[in-house]
């Protein structure tokens, strides 16, 4: 789940309809898209050409690699050797692009009306004064920027923040977490209060019900807030470069232009930089926008090499009820892609790949707020890629780390600790995967190889049957600690630059 979102959104997703022309497909102009549907003194930035040497010197000025699209394909897990070429010697584990915002978390009486212009003025009225600080908190790409982190990646946010206080805020919250940003912004003035040069907002409005809404002035922008950030700045292009995986959602669209979007894709996969990408709640507005929107959102969804989706969104891009067909139907429309992993709430995850489908039902847990679950679980999965996990062990952390934001409050610096997904998974509580099984099996599915997540004792270290191998909880569980133990040693003994 994002923070930032547009017209005040009540978890929307795409429409529940099938749909019936090929995907990823380009309608016309005018159809449309159904196949896929106050002020502080300003704190010095990181030199990031220095930080980028510091972590490795010998590849800050590397030549581009080329990428080879069949490296990774058709398998449970990317060859080692093939995946070596490309991120041996890449010091950065994530990169996000773009969507760094600070979130006002405030409770309401009841949640903005449906009316657009009510709706502004309601926000309006929020934002006459700046709120207390206590109800600031990062929120967008930060999420998945601090969860990966606090799992033992080495991350940088890509993106613009203002010159005032919200930016200030938000530059130390990733300082205190060990993240490096990266200013897309050419001009070294130190101070610019132009709107559109200002820390993106946003309003996340919670009821007693503990129901969210989320209202930002970006809202009723008529162009992406930043649309003057028009190329790569050569910081961006080495942070970029030196990144394992770049990743992307679809609030970017909200400050960055379709075409700012798409060169910059162009470039992560010139470089042999993996793409990540969920369309999330705003893939809908994406399908059904301009051309130059549509043809963005086209490029993304067939140029990801990970693409993280709801199983409505699933089902939307592609007319398919059942997650892994539509998985797999994915799969086969995409050009680089060699995961589709689909978020099924309290029922889990799946993740399909050309020859594979893996299973993890969901952990059992008190759900305090959802805000910044889907962050978490994505960094997580990148977690996975990256270290070349079994993919039902990738699953398994991810659903973990959710579900442990699932028990706080709030995202941002309230997102999922390390510990909390050990405790979580040493309880080894999950959901019945009962339903789950039965739902895949139920078709005829075009695949060999599923691997399901089991919470039962099964003789041995897995259990299989015709078409299902069952894994035992205690051994993923006991390998993921192992992992997650070894990496908190490390980064002890890691010596800082």
């Amino acid at each position: 789940m994002h923070q930032h979102a547009i017209a005040c959104k009540f978890h929307p997703s795409f429409p529940h309809h099938a749909l019936s022309l090929p995907i990823f497909s380009l309608q016309s102009p005018n159809s449309r898209l159904l196949s896929f549907f106050p002020s502080s003194p300003r704190r010095q930035r990181v030199n990031t050409s220095v930080f980028l040497r510091c972590r490795s010197s010998a590849t800050a000025d590397v030549s581009p690699v080329r990428y080879d699209s069949s490296v990774g394909s058709g398998g449970d897990r990317i060859s080692e050797n093939s995946r070596g070429v490309f991120l041996a010697e890449k010091p950065i584990d994530v990169a996000t692009l773009g969507n760094l915002c600070v979130d006002i978390v405030l409770g309401v009486p009841e949640l903005p009306p449906p009316s657009r212009r009510d709706r502004e003025a309601f926000m309006d009225k929020f934002s006459a004064s700046p709120p207390d600080k206590k109800y600031w908190e990062a929120g967008g790409n930060c999420n998945m920027a601090i969860a990966a982190a606090r799992l033992g990646l080495k991350c940088v946010a890509i993106g613009h923040v203002g010159d005032e206080i919200y930016g200030e805020f938000l530059l130390d919250v990733l300082q205190e977490e060990g993240i490096d940003m990266v200013e897309m912004r050419r001009e070294k003035s130190a101070m610019d209060p132009r709107p559109k040069y200002q820390t993106l907002l946003c309003w996340v409005l919670v009821d007693s019900l503990q129901r969210h809404a989320f209202c930002s002035p970006a809202d009723y922008y008529q162009e992406p807030a930043f649309n003057w950030i028009t190329d790569l700045s050569d910081e961006v292009k080495t942070a970029i470069r030196q990144s394992k995986v770049l990743f992307c959602n679809g609030y970017d669209f909200d400050e960055l232009s379709p075409s700012f979007i798409t060169s910059t894709i162009d470039y992560a996969t010139q470089v042999g930089t993996y793409i990540f990408f969920d369309p999330g709640p705003r893939g809908n507005s994406l399908a059904n926008g301009t051309p130059e929107k549509q043809k963005a959102l086209v490029h993304l969804l067939r140029m990801s090499d990970v693409l993280l989706l709801t199983s409505e969104e699933a089902e939307a891009l592609t007319g398919i009820r059942n997650p892994v067909q539509a998985g797999q139907q994915i799969l086969r429309s995409g050009k680089r892609t060699k995961w589709v992993i689909v978020k099924m709430g309290s029922k889990g995850s799946i993740l399909i790949t050309t020859s594979s489908v893996s299973l993890a039902p969901a952990f059992k847990v008190d759900i305090i707020d959802t805000v910044g679950c889907g962050d978490s679980f994505v960094a997580a999965i990148a977690l996975g890629f990256i270290r070349n996990m079994p993919l039902v062990n990738t699953l398994t952390i991810a659903n973990a780390v959710g579900a442990a934001t699932a028990m706080g409050s709030g995202a941002g610096r309230n997102v999922a600790r390390r510990q909390q997904v050990i405790d979580l998974m040493k309880a080894s509580k999950l959901n019945d995967d009962h339903d789950i099984c039965k739902e895949l099996l139920s078709e005829n599915l075009d695949c060999s190889n599923v691997t399901l997540l089991s919470k039962g004792v099964i003789n041995g270290s897995s259990s299989s049957s015709s078409r299902v191998e069952r894994v035992s909880m205690e051994k993923v569980v006991s390998e993921l600690l192992t992992e997650l133990e070894l990496e908190r040693f490390s980064m002890k003994v890691s010596s800082p630059c």
